[in-house]
Parts: C-alpha cells; structure tokens; sequence
C-alpha cells in the first residue's frame, strides 16, 4: 500500500530532495510549520519508509569519467534475459531500464574516453539478441532533480 501523503510532506520532500542538508528550521519556515512540527515529519517520512536514507551526491565533473552516454537498445524478446546478464558484468554501465517507445532499453554508460565508448558500443552491439542500438552523448547536466 503506497503511503497518504498531504501537501505539507510533499514540500518538504522537494525540500529535502533539493539539498537533504537543508537545516529543519529553513524547512519549517518554507513550508510555514513549526520547526518541531518539521522534526517530527521528517521523523515521521523516515519511520514510514518514503524517505529510504540520505547520500552525497559527487560533482561529476570532479570524480567521474569524462563522458556519459544514454543507449537504446532494441533486443529479441527471447534474448532479453541474457543481454541484461551481459550488460550487468560491464562496469560502466549505470543503469538499464526496459521502456517503452521506439526502443526496448534504455542504457546509461559512464566511461573514460570516447575510445572506451566506441569499444563498449561495439562490445554491447555484439552481444546475442541486440538488433540496433542509437547512442547519445551527454553533453551537459542542465536539471538534476534525481535522488542521490
């Protein structure tokens, strides 16, 4: 069962998603609550599972390989398994989600160079069950609203 979620906890987790470090009276005073109304949510948000912990999140620019891309991928249904087994022994890859559209996949790679990307683009291309894939580069991160 999903969990009731008012407008009051709403704000706060666009808050919290924004910078987790925001200090609970700054919350407070933007959501227009008492700060220990605020500690008590936020407590309240984490006992009930929808806040599942808090990260850093790194510059990429700093700490991560230069280039980034997003594959799609087409696949035979019927190879689909062993191609996520394949993709998941790759260490570049960030993630893979199935989607729906045009593509049956959506890959995220992080690599070195765009040499790596070429070599890595061939290795995926050669894996059983791959009909197609298109490649983005990502060139720059304009919004970043993703949980860290």
């Amino acid at each position: 069962m999903k969990p009731e979620l008012d407008d009051i906890d709403n704000k706060i987790l666009a808050l919290l998603m924004d910078d987790a470090r925001t200090p609970t009276s700054t919350i407070a005073k933007r959501v227009d609550i008492a700060r220990t109304t605020a500690i008590a949510r936020i407590s309240n948000l984490e006992k009930r599972g929808v806040i599942a912990g808090y990260a850093v999140k790194l510059n990429q620019d700093m700490v991560q390989p230069a280039v980034r891309a997003y594959v799609g991928i087409n696949v035979d249904p019927r190879k689909a398994n062993a191609m996520v087994n394949a993709l998941q022994r790759l260490q570049q890859v960030e993630t893979l989600c199935a989607v729906s559209g045009s593509v049956d996949y959506m890959l995220t790679l992080r690599c070195a160079s765009t040499g790596e990307l070429d070599r890595l683009l061939d290795q995926i291309g050669a894996i059983d069950g791959v009909r197609q894939t298109s490649t983005s580069i990502i060139l720059t991160k304009r919004i970043d609203r993703a949980p860290a």
